[in-house]
């Protein structure tokens, strides 16, 4: 920050935006409670970037998943952990000169939920998917394109008080990569092991279909995915491996198999997929 102080930068995320600027937003704090919103321009898709830019007081950009563009903003999926674990909404119109921002969606308290994924469907309906301390994946659902949302619930999917990360593919086709985990309800905040890592599929948001299991080691954590659809229509995955290195996966999801994950259940099956790895 200046010569003496020095802060820890958190939970980057990049944004293209079509044929203009690569943006990136971060986090700098002495803690997730005390971060402030910065971001940064890149107009060579990388190589070079601008000064930082402090985001208003009180916004943080996105908090660690992509944000989507539509109805002529760009709407980042937020949250906030210092009352409670709080989901809200933050829009620029302009490609974070100026923003705005939604209210909370949840109360933080007997619902909790932060690190919000957006998912888009045909109808127009929209679905946030969140990191929670209640032991399961919640949900938010929009049916006036982010206007508005319905009260969060829980989905029938397990969370382990980890990251998770979801994308829309250009079918419609809804993937969420994920650890499979159900914590035990004798553990702290509803944390749990940080393994296996799965990736599940869905038409609807509701019910959903195993396709792979990533990484199922005893040993290690595999933590913090981040998933997109390239231009030929794969699907990358990059996460955490044993906090050691970053993991890279390409999925075709034109040749997977699935079986449906019934009462929050992964099938017995361990590998259902043949995967392209490579450790970059």
């Amino acid at each position: 920050m200046n010569d003496s102080l020095r802060y820890a930068c958190y939970n980057p995320v990049l944004y293209q935006v079509t044929n203009g600027d690569l943006i990136l937003f971060y986090k700098i704090g002495p803690n997730v409670a005390g971060w402030t919103g910065w971001m940064m321009r890149s107009t060579d898709n990388g190589h070079t970037w601008s000064k930082r830019e402090a985001l208003p007081d009180g916004f943080l950009g996105p908090i660690k998943n992509k944000p989507i563009f539509i109805n002529g903003q760009l709407v980042c999926p937020s949250s906030t952990e210092k009352t409670g674990w709080k989901v809200h909404f933050e829009y620029t119109a302009d490609w974070g000169k100026t923003w705005t921002k939604s209210i909370d969606i949840n109360d933080g308290k007997t619902i909790t939920a932060i690190q919000p994924s957006i998912l888009q469907y045909a109808n127009g309906a929209m679905q946030v998917l969140c990191r929670s301390r209640n032991t399961t994946l919640n949900q938010s659902w929009s049916m006036d394109k982010g206007k508005t949302w319905s009260a969060m619930t829980a989905t029938n999917l397990p969370n382990n008080n980890s990251g998770t990360d979801a994308v829309t593919l250009k079918d419609g086709t809804q993937v969420l990569v994920y650890n499979h985990v159900k914590p035990s309800a004798n553990l702290p905040n509803g944390k749990g092991a940080r393994t296996p890592l799965n990736v599940a599929i869905s038409k609807d948001g509701i019910k959903w279909f195993a396709v792979a299991v990533l990484e199922d080691a005893t040993v290690g954590q595999y933590s913090y995915p981040s998933v997109i659809q390239s231009a030929d229509g794969l699907v990358h995955i990059v996460y955490t491996w044993r906090r050691e290195r970053i993991k890279h996966v390409v999925m075709d999801m034109s040749i997977i198999e699935q079986r449906e994950i019934v009462d929050g259940i992964w099938p017995s099956e361990k590998k259902i997929m043949s995967l392209k790895a490579s450790d970059d």
